[in-house]
């Protein structure tokens, strides 16, 4: 991985996968991180989200807009590897155990019955529901043993960010086995319930997913969206600064 904007990136979506693989084979245990541009910038405000994030096995890169703006500056020719598409694909390998943690039951029912059109297994999968609290006050133990017990590959965990991604990082001391993504509205996405949904396929090629975000859940993401507005032009600096130092 490479760091920019002081985070660890892998874009080279084969090597996100051979890392995962890897790690899957050796039954090791590890988090996924999946960094938007809120991962980011709360990185960039918080020493303590900052160092989850760079102890992730691999980091790939949610964001549309973040390559565009690294390949401008060191010109280079990355693109984004979203989590939606890593998540998706995963399940159509149709090859590990899985493990569905967080939201509510109704989402995790849904969720549940449509991914196993996709991989019957998943049927007989874990699908469990967390209860709305602080992160610090979960009970790792009992989670961990309650994972612990299923063995499974992989952990799907749908807090939303930066909680999921403390969560794992509370949780990853207790676990035997599995590595964990922290993939927030990803159940969503696949459950079919009414409200939140991806954008459509057009407006993924124009860079537009924020946008379509925006539009479905204004309060929430539009405070994001200008939370890391307002810290990119620093970040964008400090890069251009760091470039420069290292020619």
């Amino acid at each position: 991985m490479k760091k920019y904007f002081n985070v660890n990136f892998e874009f080279d979506h084969q090597k996100v996968d051979n890392i995962i693989f890897q790690n899957i084979s050796k039954k090791n245990s590890g988090y996924v991180c999946s960094i938007d541009g809120n991962n980011l910038a709360t990185a960039n405000t918080n020493q303590d989200h900052l160092f989850i994030l760079n102890n992730a096995i691999v980091n790939n890169c949610d964001s549309s807009w973040t390559p565009v703006i690294i390949n401008w500056i060191y010109n280079t020719n990355y693109s984004n590897y979203c989590g939606t598409d890593l998540f998706i694909k995963y399940v159509r390998l149709r090859k590990y155990r899985q493990f569905f943690l967080g939201s509510t039951p109704e989402i995790l029912k849904n969720l549940q019955q449509n991914l196993s059109e996709i991989d019957p297994a998943i049927k007989n999968m874990r699908f469990e529901s967390l209860p709305f609290k602080k992160v610090e006050n979960f009970d790792y133990k009992k989670i961990a043993a309650m994972i612990n017990a299923d063995n499974p590959d992989i952990i799907w965990v749908s807090l939303g960010a930066p909680k999921q991604e403390k969560f794992m990082s509370l949780l990853l001391p207790y676990l035997d086995s599995g590595i964990m993504f922290g993939f927030g509205a990803i159940f969503n996405f696949y459950s079919d319930i009414p409200g939140l949904r991806r954008s459509p396929n057009f407006l993924v090629k124009l860079k537009l997913e924020w946008f379509y975000r925006v539009l479905q859940e204004p309060r929430k993401q539009i405070k994001r969206f200008c939370f890391f507005l307002s810290l990119l032009p620093k970040l964008i600096h400090n890069e251009m600064k760091n470039k420069n130092q290292y020619k």
